[in-house]
């Protein structure tokens, strides 16, 4: 039977080969689409880490004025704790949640190095965000006078730094003058959203004298609202002249980065969603076509005893095989992904796209030739060798 349908496919080569390419396209565009989709969505079910409902983040930029910044930012960290809407505050570097910002660096232990993201922040930072710690503490202000400088990293850093070596207290020496002292873990911790990937993080304390980290984390009261936001800025507007100052709620943030994950895969599903209809269209009318065309090789079949389910089948097989022949030359290129960890993703990913890919296209295809393939089953065999 097998034999058959590859001679038959081979008689109308010609016909078959831009079936081929279409279905090797929707295959490999498919893919594509599917891997994108199937890393966010892994993404979204692993938990962000902190809290941002009530947070916002107050950019403050010093722009042309360089007398005595880290004492001007201490005072104002002073005045904003002690607002009665505020719960903590907490300052930071400018890769804050949500943001596009992003400070990356790598670090090195026993010979293993990892790079991953940098966040300077305060004492308060996981007080402002909830962050939940699963081993040691978040540093303190006693650590300044401590020999090393103390950091926290979370569960992803940990994991690929140490490997099967408890990190709690571990001296990692960057040069000759600084070395960091690992005080603390935590779990996730996802900056840019629930669509990101949980990459390794590091955690330092900033120093008393910086002047470069400017933002500040703001956790408010429920029921704080826009008044308060107004006589924020004027205050501080007084504290600091000539400074930009703005407000922006991580609520906000985390919908603009939202969206800008999600645009793109809706483009690239509309894309896809085209060409599995162009090539469904084109299954359609091949098929139809062959049909008419055979009209008395489906009557002599039907003469000598085929009956319409072995007639169904041979053009459902005959559709099978054309796909069957496109997959193979679409798995060469795409089992290239996982094999060369492309784009640094787990292989998991590509694999689970590979057999969505494939069972997606088998069902286009079948859903196609059903029909066509059920009319020619029905032809009466005189009606056909009477045309012939």
């Amino acid at each position: 039977m097998l034999q058959h349908l590859f001679k038959l496919i081979w008689n109308k080569k010609g016909t078959h080969s831009l079936l081929i390419i279409e279905i090797l396209a929707s295959f490999l565009v498919l893919f594509g689409v599917l891997s994108l989709i199937v890393f966010n969505v892994r993404n979204f079910l692993q938990p962000i880490g902190f809290e941002y409902e009530q947070v916002w983040n107050l950019d403050l930029a010093s722009n042309q004025d360089t007398v005595e910044v880290s004492g001007k930012l201490a005072n104002v960290m002073q005045r904003i704790r002690s607002y009665k809407e505020v719960e903590t505050a907490t300052r930071t570097s400018s890769n804050t949640p949500f943001s596009a910002n992003q400070i990356g660096n790598s670090i090195t232990y026993n010979k293993v190095t990892v790079g991953g993201d940098f966040y300077y922040t305060d004492q308060d930072f996981s007080k402002t965000l909830d962050l939940p710690l699963t081993k040691g503490r978040w540093y303190s202000e006693g650590d300044r006078v401590a020999k090393f400088i103390p950091i926290v990293i979370n569960k992803k850093m940990e994991d690929k730094l140490f490997l099967n070596e408890t990190s709690l207290n571990k001296v990692i020496k960057i040069d000759d003058k600084s070395s960091f002292k690992v005080v603390g873990v935590v779990d996730n911790f996802k900056a840019k959203g629930e669509f990101m990937s949980n990459n390794p993080a590091l955690f330092e304390m900033i120093a008393k004298d910086d002047s470069w980290n400017t933002n500040v984390l703001i956790k408010t009261k429920r029921g704080t609202d826009a008044n308060f936001e107004a006589k924020l800025v004027k205050d501080i507007a007084i504290m600091l002249p000539g400074w930009g100052i703005e407000v922006s709620y991580l609520k906000e943030s985390r919908l603009n980065r939202h969206n800008l994950t999600l645009v793109p895969v809706i483009i690239f599903l509309i894309v896809s969603g085209f060409l599995l209809t162009n090539v469904a269209l084109g299954l359609f009318g091949v098929l139809n076509l062959n049909i008419a065309r055979r009209k008395n090789e489906i009557g002599l079949r039907r003469a000598m005893g085929a009956t319409e389910a072995r007639v169904t089948i041979q053009f459902l097989g005959e559709i099978w095989v054309i796909a069957t022949f496109s997959l193979i030359i679409g798995l060469l290129f795409a089992v290239q992904f996982p094999l060369m960890n492309v784009f640094d993703l787990d292989s998991g990913i590509y694999i689970t796209s590979i057999f969505a890919s494939i069972a997606v296209i088998y069902i286009i295809v079948t859903l196609c030739a059903w029909l066509p393939s059920k009319q020619a089953s029905r032809i009466h065999p005189a009606v056909a060798l009477h045309e012939e």
